[in-house]
């Protein structure tokens, strides 16, 4: 999911590093197929997250009410893209890995960016 699919905005820079700098197929595999259900249900929670946070301005609540419940929210996506990241190694950067050639360079070049976003997060 994008930042915009998600409804928020962000700088464009942010926005911009949201894309895939590679081509995948359209129809692969990924690391995190298996546990596709357990995700989607975790970002619905995340979701439900963000609403809240909607009512709570909405409603005027404490400012530093709002704010731990921005701290939860951002902890919650944090803890999903970490699953997802260790998902990504254990099966796309393993699989390239087994092939050897350019795709491992191309893989773990593509792990370290995505590592690089999320620390400076």
């Amino acid at each position: 999911m994008t930042t915009t699919e998600a409804g928020a905005t962000a700088p464009s820079e942010a926005a911009s590093e949201t894309v895939s700098e590679t081509a995948h197929a359209p129809h692969a595999t990924h690391g995190y197929h298996k546990q596709k259900d357990e995700h989607l249900k975790r970002l619905r929670r995340i979701e439900g997250q963000i609403r809240g946070l909607q009512r709570m301005v909405d409603e005027d609540t404490y400012c530093i009410d709002i704010l731990t419940q921005v701290s939860a929210s951002t902890k919650a996506l944090q803890s999903f893209a970490l699953q997802l990241l260790e998902e990504h190694l254990r099966h796309c950067v393993a699989d390239a890995a087994v092939k050897g050639g350019d795709e491992i360079d191309a893989k773990v070049d593509e792990a370290t960016k995505a590592i690089g976003r999320l620390l400076r997060t």
